[in-house]
């Protein structure tokens, strides 16, 4: 079966559509800008990433976007694509691998990894990638719901 699309452009996957091997995915190209907004919402004003002459003093010659922004665009793809509204965020281990500059555009990816049908819930692999290099890999536990769950959302939405 073929997953809901709503007119606001969010995709949504019940339980039962979902099988090991589906993939969805947010792309964004983060400006400064987007990195100042982020600082301002989550209080995280480190001035890594907020003040280049401080950042050049550092390992990363130069400012650097929150690791949890990056982090954030995998919020986005759960929540919006696969499996999408509806769907619970129970879990998330993540490594940051390399970091992420203001410029760069960057790929939210998850892909369904395994299900338990007992609690319906899935397991996610997750990734963000710049270019070619991975910046950030993991896997989330989703709780997902079933036809009948999301049709009574619908409904009652």
């Amino acid at each position: 079966m073929q997953p809901a699309t709503s007119q606001d452009g969010l995709t949504s996957y019940c339980f039962e559509d979902l099988e090991v091997g589906l993939r969805g995915e947010y792309r964004r190209v983060i400006t400064q800008a987007d990195v100042e907004l982020f600082a301002e919402v989550s209080g995280d004003n480190n001035p890594l990433h907020l003040d280049e002459a401080f950042a050049g003093r550092t390992i990363f010659d130069g400012r650097i976007v929150h690791g949890m922004y990056t982090a954030a665009m995998i919020s986005a793809v759960i929540g919006t694509r696969m499996p999408g509204p509806g769907c619970i965020y129970m879990s998330q281990n993540l490594r940051f691998l390399a970091p992420v500059r203001a410029g760069d555009e960057v790929v939210a990816s998850v892909t369904v990894a395994e299900l338990f049908g007992a609690k319906r819930r899935a397991r996610m692999d997750t990734r963000c990638v710049v270019g070619d290099k991975v910046v950030l890999k993991g896997d989330a536990l989703i709780l997902v719901p079933s036809h009948e769950q999301l049709c009574a959302l619908a409904e009652a939405g």
